[in-house]
């Protein structure tokens, strides 16, 4: 299966502002989770889907009042029964925020489902983020 990406936008409301006036890291979370999620959800049945962890959302600046971010995400890893997103935000097309989402394939008791899945990295980049997704730690 070919990687795709699934991109969600939102414009940063004043409730989703912290204490410093720039975007609440935790909004931030919630919006990184749901578009990894789509993308997981995307290759199987939603009700399947549950998040594992995130690895980590590095910032590279604030993001502000009014400005719009985009969520790119795409699966660039199947385990057995995990999927693995990597998530870019833009702003203006700039990468603010980017990291990694592992989702496990689960069933209705939430006991880990193989999924059957397989990604084909195509390109260097798909390769280089694919060999990344294998080695995050545990």
């Amino acid at each position: 299966m070919n990687i795709n990406t699934y991109i969600t936008q939102h414009v940063v409301m004043s409730g989703d502002l912290n204490h410093h006036g720039t975007l609440y890291a935790g909004r931030c979370a919630e919006w990184f989770v749901e578009t990894g999620f789509i993308a997981a959800a995307s290759l199987t049945k939603p009700e399947n889907i549950v998040c594992l962890k995130i690895h980590g959302m590095l910032f590279s600046r604030p993001v502000h009042l009014g400005e719009i971010v985009a969520f790119d995400s795409r699966i660039v890893y199947a385990g057995r029964t995990s999927l693995i997103a990597f998530i870019e935000t833009k702003v203006s097309g700039e990468v603010v925020v980017k990291g990694f989402i592992t989702f496990i394939h689960a069933d209705a008791q939430g006991h880990p489902l193989p999924h059957g899945l397989t990604i084909e990295a195509v390109t260097d980049e798909e390769m280089a983020l694919q060999e990344k997704a294998r080695n995050l730690p545990e």
